[in-house]
């Protein structure tokens, strides 16, 4: 990818972020702060199409298409396409300026963005009929992640949808397992992680009995403290989704369990841009409301403070989240220079090691060599970036693989 496409790419990420918050919202963040300056060197929109789609943000890329102006005449300038080819799909509103698009990829952009926003449509009114019949079973839960996240969007429906993942205390839990199995027409087994996937009309459904992750039993201690807060504090908020109310993570909490869940992906297998515009997100709707000092002391406890400056600085410096939003962010240049190795891995592992999903061995030793040689490279990488974390996850991953392989799962 050229240096033009790169900087182009990320200009559209931004807009698609944060430029509609110019005439919304009460901040320093204004459209003109991201104009393109393109030179005379096309950009390769076939490029910007290929990662936005390996990223999980294709319809970020169409908002900003909607949202962005720039000077025709700088898209126009190279392009050997006739002039009705390279007509603008995006309709001009407040600029005098519009974005140009060479239409043959403005309407791949805005085809995969339809099909996006049916998928949601969808999403939510199986997601609403799940909720209610479980309540109507006795049975309670929680959405993480997900669609309800993607409320923290501008235009949720336009937010690449995943799975479904649904978190219950441990009561809850398994009743859900013995409601929700019999409708699976897939399931893996629970080895006792409290974590069991199933597909159910077609839907990924992920439960979970717990919010732990794989990196370490600290960080592991402080997310029990999260779920203790949730079940018995109380502390939750809800979403009205067509008339039924999904009750998520309480704002701190839920900030909290978003960085440490793709701070896990990065560490053992790859993280998107589509997750870490979802904790931006979430930080930006409540950036009034979150305790910063209950944040602090919970990274300080995890000893995580070093990964939230980094990826901070990532938010800020390449994805145009205002400083004065990001609680805890240091603007000092070793926080950034991690912060560009962080943003070299995401580009190249793809949304959840999308990149890494190459044909596999059929030897069960093979495959598990493959896996331990893969982990052994990327953290070569990251040591360089969290040096004893990397070191812990990598142990972590040998001794986990090696007691599966000697049980043969």
């Amino acid at each position: 990818m050229t240096k033009n496409t790169q900087e182009t790419f990320f200009a559209l990420v931004r807009a698609g972020l944060w430029s509609h918050t110019d005439n919304t919202e009460s901040t320093d963040i204004k459209v003109s702060g991201y104009r393109l300056k393109v030179k005379e060197s096309a950009i390769d929109w076939g490029e910007i199409l290929r990662l936005a789609e390996e990223q999980s943000i294709i319809g970020l890329i169409a908002d900003a298409i909607d949202r962005f102006k720039v000077s025709s005449a700088d898209f126009c300038r190279d392009s050997a396409e006739p002039e009705q080819v390279r007509s603008s799909l995006a309709v001009p509103k407040v600029h005098d300026s519009r974005f140009m698009v060479p239409q043959v990829w403005a309407l791949q952009f805005i085809g995969q963005t339809l099909q996006i926003e049916q998928q949601n449509k969808a999403m939510n009114q199986f997601l609403g009929e799940m909720v209610s019949k479980m309540r109507r079973a006795g049975i309670y839960t929680l959405l993480v992640k997900g669609q309800g996240v993607a409320q923290c969007y501008e235009r949720p429906l336009w937010r690449s949808c995943g799975d479904i993942d649904f978190f219950f205390s441990e009561e809850n839990f398994k009743k859900a397992q013995d409601f929700l199995l019999p409708m699976s027409e897939h399931a893996e087994e629970d080895h006792g992680s409290k974590h069991q996937e199933m597909v159910i009309n077609s839907w990924v459904v992920e439960i979970h009995g717990w919010l732990r992750g794989g990196i370490s039993s600290r960080i592991n201690r402080v997310l029990d403290e999260v779920q203790t807060d949730t079940f018995n504090g109380g502390n939750v908020r809800s979403w009205d989704n067509n008339g039924v109310q999904i009750f998520m993570l309480g704002k701190e909490n839920d900030v909290f369990y978003v960085f440490t869940h793709f701070l896990n992906h990065f560490f053992k297998g790859g993280v998107g841009l589509r997750q870490i515009c979802d904790w931006c997100r979430l930080l930006w709707t409540y950036r009034d409301k979150i305790d910063v000092a209950l944040l602090e002391k919970r990274l300080r406890k995890m000893d995580l403070m070093s990964e939230w400056k980094a990826f901070a600085a990532l938010a800020v410096n390449t994805l145009g989240m205002p400083e004065s939003a990001m609680p805890l962010y240091d603007p000092a240049s070793k926080w950034s220079r991690k912060a560009e190795k962080i943003l070299a891995f995401v580009l190249e592992t793809g949304n959840f090691g999308h990149n890494r999903h190459r044909e596999r061995p059929n030897s069960y030793i093979a495959k598990k060599a493959q896996s331990l040689w893969r982990h052994t490279k990327d953290n070569l990488r990251q040591i360089a970036i969290f040096p004893l974390d990397s070191l812990r996850v990598w142990w972590g991953v040998f001794t986990n693989g090696l007691y599966e392989a000697v049980r043969g799962k």
